[in-house]
């Protein structure tokens, strides 16, 4: 039996390596714990929940030649329950971004604070845990298991939390994202609009407090795109959710509360939205 302690996206673990972004990567472990001993203690940690705080990130890819710096100096608070669009060209850093904040990324320096806790504190168990209880993931690839049916894919990383009502839980989101009848299709008898709705039902299932979603569209068509789009907002409004969004379409940007626009790793001007907190450490 397997025990809670990796209760992390398992699903998406499993299949990571063979999709990668090519703006991200996977930490191997074992992280280089002299990074962290070179990171000042938080000075956030206790912010209301919910909350997503960012001060300072640097990060870098690649060593010696060519080693690129991703983030440079980013800095950025999301309010409880607000909505965030992360628009930018390709290598901007939004992507990166987006990983940092869901725990899937180490930055080399800076801080990052979700829901009150400061990530420079845990371990990559430690971060795997708590992805598994206050983040939920939507990548634009789906990352479904192929040979478990979608009621199993939603179900499994309820059960590596050890929750006895998994599966019932599995078929309540499926059945809430319109997929009551297809619990026990495989992903290859599923259309990519359904794929993905398993993906959001996946993320939704252990009831996030923070939901970031890389490109949730970008292997959809247009109608089918829009479809999942109303979903994600209906989702975000009824769970009040806080919701992080990466896209290039500026129309879907802007249903969100607020858009933060990266060029070339940094965070271009003021962030526009009506629940503007802050996009620059003072």
């Amino acid at each position: 039996m397997v025990g809670p302690d990796i209760a992390i996206i398992v699903p998406v673990a499993a299949t990571i390596n063979a999709c990668k972004s090519p703006s991200t990567r996977t930490i191997q472990p074992p992280y280089d714990s002299f990074m962290d001993s070179l990171i000042e203690p938080s000075t956030r940690a206790g912010l209301e929940p919910d909350t997503i705080s960012i001060a300072n990130v640097n990060l870098s890819l690649g060593s010696g030649a060519a080693r690129v710096h991703i983030l440079k100096d980013v800095s950025l608070r999301i309010a409880p329950g607000e909505a965030v669009g992360l628009i930018g060209p390709s290598g901007s850093g939004k992507s990166t971004l987006l990983m940092v904040m869901a725990g899937l990324e180490r930055p080399d320096s800076g801080e990052v604070v979700v829901n009150g806790i400061a990530f420079n504190a845990l371990d990559e168990d430690g971060l795997a845990r708590f992805r598994g209880r206050h983040v939920g993931i939507v990548f634009q690839s789906f990352h479904l298991i192929p040979t478990m049916t979608a009621l199993e894919n939603v179900a499994v990383p309820l059960e590596l939390a050890g929750r006895t009502d998994a599966t019932e839980r599995a078929r309540q989101e499926l059945e809430g994202v319109g997929l009551g009848a297809r619990l026990h299709h495989y992903p290859s008898q599923l259309s990519g609009g359904e794929q993905q709705r398993v993906a959001l039902a996946r993320a939704m299932a252990p009831d996030p407090a923070i939901l970031v979603a890389d490109e949730p569209t970008g292997n959809l068509d247009e109608a089918t795109g829009n479809q999942i789009v109303d979903l994600l907002f209906a989702k975000h409004r009824e769970r009040g959710m806080t919701l992080v969004l990466v896209t290039h379409d500026n129309a879907l940007a802007q249903r969100c509360d607020r858009v933060v626009r990266l060029r070339s790793g940094h965070i271009d001007g003021p962030a526009t939205g009506r629940h503007w907190i802050e996009t620059a450490a003072r």
